[in-house]
């Protein structure tokens, strides 16, 4: 018989001190719990109301997640770098802290840093980690969202194995574009182009009959795939 989980209590104080809010807005929250869901009280500390504390850091991280589904990054260069306040911004954070605290509370679940600079004295060292802005719109392509939950395994679909040496003509869709380009989803690339960052994509070369997908020539992909190397 498999033993139930001793839960981690947590009072108004210590969620707010987490989530960077007061305790009032806490309290706030759990008011309105019919309205957004919050989780109930798993106990009492003297008058002081108790919370099961990975219970309410999901509550959080799917409230946040939820607040930025419609987000559009603003135009960057894919190759700029983004401490984490920054990153946290570009992602449509409202809290600058997000990304520390989601590498703080959820390890594997944000990417890793692309660059890493040590910095300070060697008394006081510090280390500034820093991600590249095509990083962070890879990993928001492919976060959980809907129906998933953090930790998540299961990961985008495989993108296919597309020779370079084919037709040049023939006319490819956005997973085989995707492939050609070095992209890790069809989403990131998606949101690539959507992002003005693939110019010489932005007209397809033909539309399918039923849905109206978009097809490009492996020639114009290869050419967008030469471009983006010389930026690098």
């Amino acid at each position: 018989m498999t033993s139930r989980r001793t839960p981690r209590l947590a009072d108004a104080a210590e969620i707010a001190a987490d989530q960077n809010l007061t305790s009032a807005q806490v309290t706030n929250l759990y008011n309105k719990r019919s309205e957004n869901g919050f989780p109930e009280i798993a106990g009492m500390r003297r008058r002081a109301r108790l919370w099961d504390h990975d219970e309410v850091t999901k509550w959080f991280a799917q409230r946040t997640l939820a607040r930025i589904t419609d987000h559009t990054p603003p135009s960057r260069d894919p190759e700029d770098l983004l401490n984490a306040a920054d990153a946290s911004r570009f992602l449509g954070y409202k809290n600058v802290s997000q990304v520390n605290n989601f590498l703080r509370d959820h390890p594997g679940y944000f990417p890793d840093p692309d660059l890493v600079e040590e910095l300070g004295t060697p008394e006081r060292p510090y280390r500034r980690k820093l991600w590249r802005a095509q990083t962070l719109l890879d990993w928001q392509a492919s976060r959980p969202g809907s129906g998933r939950h953090l930790g998540s395994d299961r990961g985008a679909p495989a993108l296919p194995d597309v020779p370079v040496d084919g037709d040049p003509d023939e006319l490819l869709g956005a997973s085989q574009a995707a492939a050609l380009l070095g992209y890790k989803s069809v989403g990131s690339f998606s949101s690539s182009l959507a992002q003005g960052y693939l110019p010489l994509l932005k007209t397809p070369d033909a539309l399918t009959e039923q849905r109206g997908r978009r097809r490009w020539t492996r020639r114009r992909i290869l050419e967008q795939a030469d471009e983006r190397r010389r930026r690098r």
